[in-house]
């Protein structure tokens, strides 16, 4: 049992050494999503820490609703918070958790929980692009649904 557990604690201490990556103080720019419609989000990074960040995304979403030709939008706020790991060289991929709230036009307020899963490159200029999935989970209201992104974002 000691050895397992000396085992665990030296494999956790080179997992954290090895990560070895850099995140940006700041980062600004674009979310381009679908989820079942498209939508367009203003997306701000914050560092936390060495490997964990913020996420605030500001954006609109419209989507068809099914069987009808009626548009149903929404406006939305979501924050995230993010674990970040290197996997080599730019490249990094990330995980998190958080929620949202927003209004639709046809149902109006709701309430959600978000996971994020996702893949990004950092550029030597001040370029960070990434490509995410978000699954979001219906709290109030009825808005959830899966959410594929490509996101722009320049580093401050």
């Amino acid at each position: 049992m000691k050895k397992v557990i000396i085992a665990m604690v030296l494999f956790a201490s080179v997992m954290f050494s090895v990560q070895s990556q850099n995140i940006a103080r700041n980062a600004l720019g674009l979310r381009l999503g679908d989820n079942n419609g498209f939508g367009t989000e203003i997306s701000y990074q914050g560092e936390l820490s060495e490997y964990n960040r913020i996420e605030v995304d500001l954006g609109y979403r419209s989507q068809g609703i099914e069987n009808s030709n009626d548009k149903n939008n929404a406006f939305k706020l979501t924050g995230l918070y993010q674990w970040v790991w290197n996997i080599d060289g730019g490249f990094n991929w990330f995980a998190g958790f958080g929620g949202g709230i927003g209004d639709r036009s046809t149902d109006g307020f709701f309430v959600n929980a978000d996971g994020v899963v996702g893949i990004e490159y950092d550029f030597d200029f001040p370029l960070l692009i990434s490509l995410d999935f978000r699954q979001e989970f219906g709290l109030t209201g009825d808005y959830d649904g899966s959410d594929i992104a490509l996101s722009l974002r320049y580093q401050f």
